[in-house]
């Protein structure tokens, strides 16, 4: 049975994250969505309201082999842990894979045994992110192919209409 992980922030989820989830739960017997606790970033959401927004959209969908998670730490010790073989990681432009192919360098030289496997991001989806999404929110838009409906739920009762079509207030990063 091969188990893989597929790590990620997912704040919050969208559907270019689902895209990949999708498309490598055809490939592996398990995949655990790993939701990281990245102390370099300020979440909209909590790691539990990321897990339950996960495990509603993968509901959803109807992927049976799929389950979320959290970790903290070295994506390859959660991996180890889990007795996952392979980290599956999803990419959208050169930029993403220029940090993504250093982090799977370092992985393999601190675990030899788990390999990476990047997917490209279907091309409806190549220009999407988390942080994108919130500002669309944040900002009065409305992302509605972007991300799941029990997403744009949560993002509307979390942030509300802030800033919506207020030209007076400054620029706030959402991130």
């Amino acid at each position: 049975m091969t188990i893989a992980i597929c790590p990620g922030s997912f704040d919050p989820v969208t559907n270019g994250h689902l895209d990949i989830i999708q498309r490598a739960a055809v490939i592996f017997d398990e995949l655990i969505i790993a939701v990281g606790n990245n102390p370099g970033k300020k979440p909209l959401f909590t790691v539990e309201e990321r897990i339950e927004l996960l495990e509603k959209a993968i509901a959803e969908i109807q992927l049976t082999n799929v389950r979320v998670d959290h970790f903290s730490g070295l994506q390859v010790e959660y991996a180890r842990a889990n007795q996952a073989r392979v980290i599956v990681k999803g990419l959208r432009a050169l930029s993403d894979f220029e940090y993504e192919f250093q982090m799977a360098l370092t992985n393999k030289k601190l675990a030899p045994e788990i390999e990476t496997m990047f997917m490209m991001t279907a091309t409806e989806y190549s220009f999407l992110s988390s942080s994108l999404v919130k500002e669309i929110v944040y900002f009065g838009g409305e992302p509605v192919d972007l991300v799941p409906t029990v997403v744009l739920d949560a993002l509307h009762k979390k942030m509300g209409s802030r800033g919506k079509k207020d030209e007076e207030k400054p620029f706030i990063n959402p991130s």
